[in-house]
Protein backbone atom coordinates (compact mmCIF):
# COMPACT_ATOMS: atom_id res chain seq x y z
CA UNK A 1 0.00 0.00 0.00
CA UNK A 2 1.20 3.05 -0.43
CA UNK A 3 2.42 6.08 2.04
CA UNK A 4 -0.61 8.52 -0.08
CA UNK A 5 -3.04 5.34 0.60
CA UNK A 6 -2.32 4.67 4.29
CA UNK A 7 -2.28 8.54 5.15
CA UNK A 8 -5.99 8.45 3.51
CA UNK A 9 -7.02 5.56 5.56
CA UNK A 10 -5.62 6.80 9.14
CA UNK A 11 -7.07 10.30 8.73
CA UNK A 12 -10.61 8.19 7.25
CA UNK A 13 -10.46 6.28 10.64
CA UNK A 14 -9.52 9.38 12.63
CA UNK A 15 -12.49 11.40 10.87
CA UNK A 16 -14.77 8.43 11.38
CA UNK A 17 -13.48 8.32 15.22
CA UNK A 18 -13.98 11.67 15.79
CA UNK A 19 -18.14 11.21 14.73
CA UNK A 20 -18.30 8.81 16.56
CA UNK A 21 -17.41 10.58 19.71
CA UNK A 22 -19.52 13.71 18.78
CA UNK A 23 -22.52 11.80 18.68
CA UNK A 24 -22.25 9.93 21.87
CA UNK A 25 -21.06 13.31 23.70
CA UNK A 26 -24.32 14.77 21.75
CA UNK A 27 -26.68 12.07 22.92
CA UNK A 28 -25.36 12.11 26.45
CA UNK A 29 -26.06 16.22 26.12
CA UNK A 30 -29.67 15.32 23.85
CA UNK A 31 -32.10 15.41 26.87
CA UNK A 32 -29.96 18.63 28.89
CA UNK A 33 -30.28 20.71 25.71
CA UNK A 34 -34.35 20.73 26.28
CA UNK A 35 -36.77 21.39 23.59
CA UNK A 36 -38.25 23.91 21.09
CA UNK A 37 -41.12 25.73 22.02
CA UNK A 38 -44.06 24.60 19.62
CA UNK A 39 -47.46 25.19 18.67
CA UNK A 40 -49.75 27.54 21.17
CA UNK A 41 -46.50 28.18 23.35
CA UNK A 42 -44.83 29.37 20.27
CA UNK A 43 -47.74 31.38 18.83
CA UNK A 44 -47.76 33.15 22.13
CA UNK A 45 -44.37 33.68 22.29
CA UNK A 46 -44.64 35.52 18.78
CA UNK A 47 -46.97 37.87 19.91
CA UNK A 48 -44.56 39.13 22.86
CA UNK A 49 -43.72 42.76 21.99
CA UNK A 50 -40.03 41.39 23.08
CA UNK A 51 -40.20 38.84 20.50
CA UNK A 52 -38.81 40.28 16.66
CA UNK A 53 -37.67 38.82 13.83
CA UNK A 54 -38.12 35.00 15.17
CA UNK A 55 -36.29 35.74 18.11
CA UNK A 56 -36.49 37.63 21.38
CA UNK A 57 -34.56 41.02 21.74
CA UNK A 58 -33.38 43.17 24.09
CA UNK A 59 -34.91 47.09 24.08
CA UNK A 60 -31.14 48.27 24.53
CA UNK A 61 -29.23 45.26 22.46
CA UNK A 62 -26.73 44.17 24.48
CA UNK A 63 -22.73 45.17 23.45
CA UNK A 64 -19.59 42.35 22.23
CA UNK A 65 -16.46 42.95 22.15
CA UNK A 66 -15.19 39.49 20.60
CA UNK A 67 -11.31 40.75 20.74
CA UNK A 68 -11.82 42.12 23.84
CA UNK A 69 -13.07 38.92 25.57
CA UNK A 70 -10.50 36.56 23.45
CA UNK A 71 -7.13 39.06 24.90
CA UNK A 72 -9.10 39.31 28.78
CA UNK A 73 -8.40 35.07 28.95
CA UNK A 74 -4.42 36.28 28.95
CA UNK A 75 -4.97 38.69 31.64
CA UNK A 76 -7.03 36.73 34.43
CA UNK A 77 -6.46 36.81 37.71
CA UNK A 78 -4.32 33.81 39.53
CA UNK A 79 -7.41 33.64 42.03
CA UNK A 80 -10.48 32.97 39.40
CA UNK A 81 -10.74 30.05 41.65
CA UNK A 82 -10.31 29.35 45.57
CA UNK A 83 -7.19 27.60 46.73
CA UNK A 84 -8.70 26.91 49.74
CA UNK A 85 -12.26 25.24 50.88
CA UNK A 86 -14.95 27.55 50.90
CA UNK A 87 -17.04 27.56 54.22
CA UNK A 88 -20.26 26.78 54.00
CA UNK A 89 -23.23 26.52 56.86
CA UNK A 90 -24.86 22.70 55.91
CA UNK A 91 -28.27 22.40 56.80
CA UNK A 92 -31.25 19.99 56.79
CA UNK A 93 -35.00 20.27 56.98
CA UNK A 94 -35.29 20.81 60.47
CA UNK A 95 -33.98 24.30 60.06
CA UNK A 96 -37.11 25.42 58.21
CA UNK A 97 -38.89 24.00 61.63
CA UNK A 98 -39.14 27.28 63.15
CA UNK A 99 -40.50 30.40 61.39
CA UNK A 100 -38.27 33.56 60.29
CA UNK A 101 -39.45 36.19 63.38
CA UNK A 102 -39.62 38.51 60.65
CA UNK A 103 -41.35 36.91 58.65
CA UNK A 104 -38.84 37.09 55.52
CA UNK A 105 -35.61 34.89 55.38
CA UNK A 106 -33.32 33.91 52.89
CA UNK A 107 -30.59 30.98 52.65
CA UNK A 108 -28.14 31.56 49.72
CA UNK A 109 -26.86 28.42 48.43
CA UNK A 110 -24.65 29.70 46.22
CA UNK A 111 -24.10 31.58 42.71
CA UNK A 112 -28.74 32.22 41.88
CA UNK A 113 -29.46 29.50 43.53
CA UNK A 114 -31.41 30.80 47.06
CA UNK A 115 -34.47 29.59 49.47
CA UNK A 116 -36.40 33.22 49.55
CA UNK A 117 -39.02 32.35 52.64
CA UNK A 118 -41.54 35.67 52.57
CA UNK A 119 -44.85 36.11 54.63
CA UNK A 120 -45.61 32.36 54.59
CA UNK A 121 -44.44 30.82 51.32
CA UNK A 122 -41.16 29.75 49.90
CA UNK A 123 -39.76 30.44 46.85
CA UNK A 124 -36.59 28.88 44.95
CA UNK A 125 -34.36 31.04 42.98
CA UNK A 126 -32.73 29.17 40.27
CA UNK A 127 -31.91 25.36 41.34
CA UNK A 128 -28.51 24.05 40.60
CA UNK A 129 -27.49 21.28 42.45
CA UNK A 130 -25.54 19.41 39.63
CA UNK A 131 -21.76 19.45 39.52
CA UNK A 132 -21.51 21.13 36.68
CA UNK A 133 -22.96 24.13 34.84
CA UNK A 134 -23.22 22.24 31.59
CA UNK A 135 -25.34 19.50 29.37
CA UNK A 136 -22.51 16.83 30.50
CA UNK A 137 -21.24 15.61 33.41
CA UNK A 138 -17.58 15.39 32.75
CA UNK A 139 -16.69 18.89 31.30
CA UNK A 140 -18.33 22.45 32.01
CA UNK A 141 -17.81 24.53 34.81
CA UNK A 142 -17.05 23.03 37.91
CA UNK A 143 -18.89 23.94 41.39
CA UNK A 144 -16.70 24.90 44.02
CA UNK A 145 -17.71 22.72 46.76
CA UNK A 146 -21.41 20.74 47.37
CA UNK A 147 -24.42 22.18 47.99
CA UNK A 148 -24.78 23.48 51.23
CA UNK A 149 -28.27 21.90 51.96
CA UNK A 150 -29.27 18.48 49.99
CA UNK A 151 -32.49 18.26 47.43
CA UNK A 152 -34.12 16.49 49.52
CA UNK A 153 -33.56 18.44 52.75
CA UNK A 154 -35.31 21.16 51.61
CA UNK A 155 -38.87 22.17 52.96
CA UNK A 156 -41.94 22.11 50.82
CA UNK A 157 -41.03 24.67 48.41
CA UNK A 158 -44.60 26.83 46.87
CA UNK A 159 -42.94 28.20 43.41
CA UNK A 160 -39.59 27.55 41.60
CA UNK A 161 -38.41 30.34 39.55
CA UNK A 162 -36.23 30.39 36.71
CA UNK A 163 -34.68 33.47 35.18
CA UNK A 164 -33.78 32.09 31.81
CA UNK A 165 -32.29 29.29 30.09
CA UNK A 166 -28.41 29.17 30.30
CA UNK A 167 -26.77 25.88 32.67
CA UNK A 168 -25.85 27.84 35.52
CA UNK A 169 -29.49 28.93 36.00
CA UNK A 170 -31.62 26.01 34.04
CA UNK A 171 -30.08 23.00 35.56
CA UNK A 172 -31.41 20.15 33.88
CA UNK A 173 -30.66 17.32 36.81
CA UNK A 174 -32.11 19.22 39.05
CA UNK A 175 -35.18 19.98 37.29
CA UNK A 176 -35.59 16.36 36.56
CA UNK A 177 -34.85 15.39 40.54
CA UNK A 178 -37.72 17.75 40.84
CA UNK A 179 -40.55 16.87 38.20
CA UNK A 180 -42.56 15.27 40.65
CA UNK A 181 -42.36 18.05 43.39
CA UNK A 182 -46.08 19.66 44.03
CA UNK A 183 -44.84 23.26 42.97
CA UNK A 184 -45.33 25.57 40.51
CA UNK A 185 -42.65 26.49 38.12
CA UNK A 186 -42.55 30.06 36.82
CA UNK A 187 -40.63 30.64 33.74
CA UNK A 188 -40.21 33.34 30.96
CA UNK A 189 -42.03 32.73 27.56
CA UNK A 190 -40.63 29.28 26.02
CA UNK A 191 -38.57 27.67 28.86
CA UNK A 192 -41.90 25.97 30.13
CA UNK A 193 -40.84 23.43 26.51
CA UNK A 194 -37.93 22.24 28.01
CA UNK A 195 -39.13 21.85 31.46
CA UNK A 196 -42.43 20.19 29.51
CA UNK A 197 -39.86 17.66 27.42
CA UNK A 198 -38.03 17.10 30.91
CA UNK A 199 -41.75 15.46 32.81
CA UNK A 200 -43.05 18.45 34.68
CA UNK A 201 -46.15 18.50 34.29
CA UNK A 202 -48.11 21.17 32.22
CA UNK A 203 -49.84 22.36 34.40
CA UNK A 204 -47.35 23.17 37.12
CA UNK A 205 -45.77 25.26 34.59
CA UNK A 206 -47.18 28.89 34.73
CA UNK A 207 -44.97 30.74 31.63
CA UNK A 208 -44.57 34.66 31.66
CA UNK A 209 -43.76 37.86 29.68
CA UNK A 210 -42.62 40.65 30.84
CA UNK A 211 -44.73 42.32 33.59
CA UNK A 212 -47.11 39.17 33.43
CA UNK A 213 -48.18 37.97 36.91
CA UNK A 214 -48.77 34.55 38.47
CA UNK A 215 -50.60 34.23 42.00
CA UNK A 216 -49.96 30.61 44.44
CA UNK A 217 -52.12 31.53 47.30
CA UNK A 218 -51.47 34.57 48.71
CA UNK A 219 -48.13 35.37 46.52
CA UNK A 220 -48.21 37.25 43.78
CA UNK A 221 -44.89 36.60 41.29
CA UNK A 222 -44.17 38.95 38.44
CA UNK A 223 -41.84 38.10 35.82
CA UNK A 224 -39.83 41.49 35.34
CA UNK A 225 -37.78 43.03 32.75
CA UNK A 226 -33.94 41.73 32.28
CA UNK A 227 -31.29 42.48 29.75
CA UNK A 228 -29.40 39.45 28.66
CA UNK A 229 -29.65 36.70 26.45
CA UNK A 230 -30.52 32.82 26.04
CA UNK A 231 -29.55 29.52 24.40
CA UNK A 232 -28.48 25.78 25.06
CA UNK A 233 -27.46 24.66 22.22
CA UNK A 234 -25.38 27.64 20.34
CA UNK A 235 -27.81 27.37 17.46
CA UNK A 236 -31.37 28.38 19.50
CA UNK A 237 -29.50 31.92 20.52
CA UNK A 238 -32.40 34.23 22.16
CA UNK A 239 -35.22 31.37 21.69
CA UNK A 240 -36.51 31.75 24.55
CA UNK A 241 -37.45 35.17 27.00
CA UNK A 242 -35.08 35.93 30.22
CA UNK A 243 -36.39 37.98 33.05
CA UNK A 244 -36.07 38.71 36.61
CA UNK A 245 -39.10 38.55 39.33
CA UNK A 246 -40.90 40.71 41.85
CA UNK A 247 -42.16 38.38 44.91
CA UNK A 248 -45.39 40.28 46.80
CA UNK A 249 -46.52 39.07 49.63
CA UNK A 250 -49.06 39.81 52.16
CA UNK A 251 -46.42 42.06 54.03
CA UNK A 252 -43.14 41.74 52.57
CA UNK A 253 -41.73 41.97 48.84
CA UNK A 254 -38.36 40.73 47.65
CA UNK A 255 -36.61 41.63 44.12
CA UNK A 256 -34.42 38.48 41.97
CA UNK A 257 -32.66 40.08 39.37
CA UNK A 258 -31.94 37.13 37.72
CA UNK A 259 -28.85 37.78 34.83
CA UNK A 260 -29.20 40.92 33.82
CA UNK A 261 -26.83 44.48 32.37
CA UNK A 262 -28.18 47.80 33.67
CA UNK A 263 -31.01 49.18 31.63
CA UNK A 264 -33.42 52.01 32.00
CA UNK A 265 -36.60 50.11 33.34
CA UNK A 266 -34.80 49.29 36.40
CA UNK A 267 -36.09 52.10 37.65
CA UNK A 268 -40.11 50.94 36.36
CA UNK A 269 -39.71 47.98 38.13
CA UNK A 270 -38.71 50.15 41.71
CA UNK A 271 -42.01 53.01 40.85
CA UNK A 272 -44.36 50.12 39.72
CA UNK A 273 -43.59 47.25 41.89
CA UNK A 274 -41.23 48.38 45.50
CA UNK A 275 -39.90 49.16 47.27
CA UNK A 276 -38.41 46.05 48.05
CA UNK A 277 -37.88 45.06 51.99
CA UNK A 278 -34.72 42.89 50.10
CA UNK A 279 -32.69 42.54 46.33
CA UNK A 280 -31.11 39.85 45.01
CA UNK A 281 -29.14 40.89 42.44
CA UNK A 282 -26.36 39.24 40.68
CA UNK A 283 -22.78 40.81 41.14
CA UNK A 284 -20.16 38.68 39.62
CA UNK A 285 -19.17 36.95 36.27
CA UNK A 286 -18.58 40.24 34.44
CA UNK A 287 -16.07 41.52 31.76
CA UNK A 288 -15.58 44.89 30.33
CA UNK A 289 -15.77 43.03 26.63
CA UNK A 290 -19.76 41.98 27.66
CA UNK A 291 -20.93 44.79 30.17
CA UNK A 292 -24.42 44.64 29.32
CA UNK A 293 -24.71 40.89 29.80
CA UNK A 294 -23.72 41.27 33.42
CA UNK A 295 -24.30 44.02 35.55
CA UNK A 296 -20.85 44.04 37.84
CA UNK A 297 -20.70 44.91 41.44
CA UNK A 298 -20.68 48.83 41.47
CA UNK A 299 -24.17 48.98 38.33
CA UNK A 300 -25.49 46.08 41.05
CA UNK A 301 -25.57 48.11 43.80
CA UNK A 302 -27.04 51.44 41.70
CA UNK A 303 -29.53 48.64 40.64
CA UNK A 304 -30.42 47.97 43.78
CA UNK A 305 -31.56 51.69 44.12
CA UNK A 306 -33.05 51.89 41.36
CA UNK A 307 -35.69 49.19 41.85
CA UNK A 308 -36.09 50.95 45.36
CA UNK A 309 -34.63 48.40 47.78
CA UNK A 310 -33.86 48.38 51.48
CA UNK A 311 -31.42 45.53 51.95
CA UNK A 312 -29.30 44.09 49.16
CA UNK A 313 -28.05 40.77 48.93
CA UNK A 314 -25.56 39.82 46.47
CA UNK A 315 -25.52 36.41 44.33
CA UNK A 316 -24.75 35.07 41.00
CA UNK A 317 -20.80 34.87 42.41
CA UNK A 318 -19.21 32.70 45.27
CA UNK A 319 -19.66 28.96 42.80
CA UNK A 320 -18.61 28.83 39.64
CA UNK A 321 -15.29 30.35 37.60
CA UNK A 322 -17.37 31.97 34.50
CA UNK A 323 -15.07 35.39 34.32
CA UNK A 324 -11.31 35.96 34.48
CA UNK A 325 -11.88 38.43 37.74
CA UNK A 326 -10.61 36.88 41.26
CA UNK A 327 -13.40 35.02 42.51
CA UNK A 328 -13.74 37.64 46.26
CA UNK A 329 -13.23 40.66 43.82
CA UNK A 330 -17.16 41.10 43.25
CA UNK A 331 -17.93 41.21 46.77
CA UNK A 332 -15.42 43.47 47.90
CA UNK A 333 -16.01 45.71 44.89
CA UNK A 334 -19.82 45.59 46.33
CA UNK A 335 -19.09 46.50 50.00
CA UNK A 336 -17.14 49.25 48.79
CA UNK A 337 -19.91 50.73 46.67
CA UNK A 338 -22.44 50.03 49.24
CA UNK A 339 -20.23 52.13 51.69
CA UNK A 340 -19.95 55.12 49.34
CA UNK A 341 -23.87 54.86 48.94
CA UNK A 342 -24.75 53.96 52.45
CA UNK A 343 -26.72 50.75 51.00
CA UNK A 344 -26.96 48.00 53.81
CA UNK A 345 -25.44 44.51 52.87
CA UNK A 346 -25.87 41.01 53.75
CA UNK A 347 -23.20 38.25 52.80
CA UNK A 348 -23.83 35.05 54.38
CA UNK A 349 -22.26 32.24 53.79
CA UNK A 350 -23.56 29.78 51.44
CA UNK A 351 -26.02 27.76 53.33
CA UNK A 352 -26.27 30.48 55.69
CA UNK A 353 -29.70 32.23 56.43
CA UNK A 354 -30.41 35.29 57.08
CA UNK A 355 -33.29 37.53 57.84
CA UNK A 356 -32.53 41.24 56.05
CA UNK A 357 -34.92 42.87 58.78
CA UNK A 358 -32.53 41.57 61.94
CA UNK A 359 -29.56 41.31 59.48
CA UNK A 360 -26.60 39.84 61.43
CA UNK A 361 -23.24 41.52 61.93
CA UNK A 362 -21.35 41.70 58.42
CA UNK A 363 -18.83 38.29 58.74
CA UNK A 364 -15.64 38.40 56.47
CA UNK A 365 -15.93 34.52 56.00
CA UNK A 366 -14.05 35.36 52.32
CA UNK A 367 -10.19 34.99 52.52
CA UNK A 368 -8.49 38.40 51.43
CA UNK A 369 -7.33 38.49 47.87
CA UNK A 370 -5.85 41.42 45.52
CA UNK A 371 -8.85 42.19 43.46
CA UNK A 372 -8.83 45.52 40.65
CA UNK A 373 -11.57 48.66 41.89
CA UNK A 374 -14.23 49.55 40.33
CA UNK A 375 -11.96 52.74 38.83
CA UNK A 376 -9.30 49.99 37.78
CA UNK A 377 -11.70 47.91 35.98
CA UNK A 378 -15.10 49.59 35.58
CA UNK A 379 -18.13 47.42 33.68
CA UNK A 380 -20.18 49.97 32.85
CA UNK A 381 -23.66 49.52 30.61
CA UNK A 382 -24.10 50.53 27.06
CA UNK A 383 -27.56 52.66 26.16
CA UNK A 384 -28.48 53.70 29.37
CA UNK A 385 -30.33 56.91 28.01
Amino acid sequence: MSLGRRVARVAWWAGALLALALTLVLAQARAAFGHRAEGARRERMEHSPQWQDSHFENPQPLYNDIWGSFTGMFDASPDVSPSEPVPTVPGDHRRWETPPATGLRVTWLGHSSSLIELDGFRVLTDPVWSERASPLTWIGPRRWYAPPIALEELPKVDAVVISHDHYDHLDYRTLLAMKDWDTTFVVPLGVGAHLASWGIPEAHIAELDWWERTRVGGLELVATPARHASGRTGLDKDATLWAGYALLGPRHRAYYSGDTGLFPAMKDIGARLGPFDVTLIEVGQYNRAWPDWHIGPEQAVLAHQWVRGRVLLPVHWGLFTLAPHGWTEPIERVLAAAAQSGQPVLVPKPGQSVEPEAPPALERWWPQLPWKTGAQDPIVSTKLN
